[in-house]
């Protein structure tokens, strides 16, 4: 059977970055586009959208540990100082991780898939679990920005 699936890779206009809140920094959607390999299938505005809804997300999961690091005098990422065995940048290179990761994951669970075969249902399938592996690399991300584990364990 034919599917109907869009796999074109039309060029994409360069856009504008997206603005953030000066403490973290503006996003860039044609890096997003270059680091995460999407193409141009996917509108600019939809790839806008997408990462302006993870720069909402994000900065609400980060807003205690924003606003501590603003009242102890650092008001940009840039200023925050680094623990001793992290690399410059370290913390822009997080927050861009679970932005883009955020945003790449919404993407894919709008796009699963056309095809309406058994072989497009397994796609979909697949793409569930690729969104879930961005959502989780995306609070590993913040966790590790935060400085915590990545992961809570309980006995019960």
């Amino acid at each position: 059977m034919n599917s109907f699936v869009s796999t074109g890779t039309t060029s994409s206009p360069s856009v504008e970055p997206v603005k953030n809140n000066g403490f973290w920094p503006d996003i860039d959607p044609s890096d997003f586009r270059e680091r995460h390999r999407l193409d141009g299938t996917i509108t600019s505005a939809r790839v806008e959208g997408a990462l302006l809804a993870a720069i909402a997300t994000v900065n609400r999961v980060l807003r205690e540990w924003q606003a501590r690091q603003v009242e102890s005098g650092h008001v940009h990422i840039d200023d925050v100082p680094l623990p001793i065995w992290q690399a410059p940048g370290v913390y822009q290179g997080l927050y861009q991780r679970a932005i883009y990761s955020t945003a790449h994951a919404s993407l894919i669970e709008r796009y699963p898939d056309y095809d309406t075969t058994n072989s497009g249902h397994d796609r979909a399938d697949s793409l569930a679990e690729s969104a879930d592996s961005y959502r989780r690399d995306a609070v590993w991300a913040i966790a590790e920005i935060e400085g915590r584990p990545h992961c809570t364990i309980e006995l019960i």
